[in-house]
């Protein structure tokens, strides 16, 4: 970003974020919360009086009502880091403590799995998108992706040219969530990729490295590309016409997590050996990240089950 910290401390602001990317982190999301808190101390602080920390803290945060407890957990974290570094050349510096945004920092929404036939119904109606032929080939492979790897949604987005091995079949994934990892893809995903890069690169502009773009030749950002896939999954029935229920873009990526649990379950697969392998290729931090998926259908709860059962009655049989 370009624009100028305003308030009173713009000159640590500054310094802290120069901090973050010496250390390789891209801090994008943090540094809109943090451009959006200096904003409100330079409306509201008084001038040439000394800064109210922690009024000024608990009033950004409850500047929007009806916000999710998680929400605004995640707007007190860079908050926190920033007064914390902020505290190292003054070492009496105030800092907010948790109970600034004492709820619970679980988010209570449920992903909602698609099943196999609603993903080939999704696909499906991108060939009725409206305008260019190219539209359309678009949308349907960036689901592809999402489905067949999981990727975040905009992991895909931001993915360039460069990132997309398609002799070697893999996507390079850079800086997400803090690392950069390798995601391999098969070859009939492989397929579908250099279909679409060859009509890419027949509309794309020279300068334009992102590997999804629009028939404009321009790249998506993650806003435009949202909204596209919801008024699909509104379109086709699978979301209601209004709300903000049902599936979203990102479930995709659950979509993809419980459809390949639920294939090691059917195949006798040892999960405790092979949900490291998933945590890995979904870029999870820590195995918590991953667990989630094993309860997110009842299918895959009864298969889980009926695993159980079978080891129980094997177990007391050989006594």
């Amino acid at each position: 970003m370009t624009d100028k910290f305003r308030s009173p401390l713009a000159t640590d602001l500054e310094r802290f974020l120069d901090f973050k990317h010496a250390l390789g982190h891209p801090y994008r999301r943090a540094e809109f919360t943090l451009r959006s808190f200096d904003r409100f101390v330079h409306e509201q602080a008084p001038r040439g009086r000394r800064l109210a920390f922690a009024d000024l803290v608990r009033r950004w945060l409850a500047q929007r009502n009806g916000r999710k407890p998680v929400s605004v957990a995640c707007d007190l974290a860079p908050l926190r880091q920033f007064f914390l570094f902020r505290r190292r050349s003054n070492p009496g510096g105030f800092v907010p403590g948790s109970t600034f945004a004492p709820q619970s920092t679980h988010s209570l929404f449920v992903p909602r799995v698609l099943s196999l036939t609603q993903v080939c119904v999704l696909l499906r109606a991108t060939a009725q998108l409206r305008g260019v032929p190219f539209y359309g080939r678009t949308i349907q492979t960036l689901l592809l992706v999402l489905y067949c790897t999981g990727l975040r949604f905009g992991e895909a987005l931001r993915l360039r040219i460069c990132d997309v091995d398609l002799r070697r079949r893999f996507f390079v994934i850079h800086e997400s969530k803090g690392r950069t990892r390798l995601v391999p893809f098969r070859e009939d995903l492989a397929r579908k990729l250099r279909a679409y890069r060859h009509e890419r690169d027949r509309v794309a502009l020279p300068s334009t490295e992102t590997f999804f773009v629009q028939p404009s030749g321009r790249p998506y950002s993650t806003a435009v590309a949202s909204v596209i896939v919801r008024q699909l999954l509104r379109r086709t029935g699978l979301k209601p016409a209004r709300g903000r229920v049902g599936p979203r873009p990102y479930d995709l990526r659950a979509t993809f997590a419980v459809h390949r649990l639920t294939r090691w379950y059917k195949c006798g697969a040892d999960l405790s050996s092979r949900l490291p392998w998933l945590s890995a290729y979904m870029g999870h931090m820590d195995l918590l990240g991953t667990e989630v998926y094993l309860k997110a259908t009842p299918e895959l709860i009864a298969l889980a089950s009926q695993r159980l059962r079978t080891r129980l009655h094997t177990a007391g049989t050989c006594r």
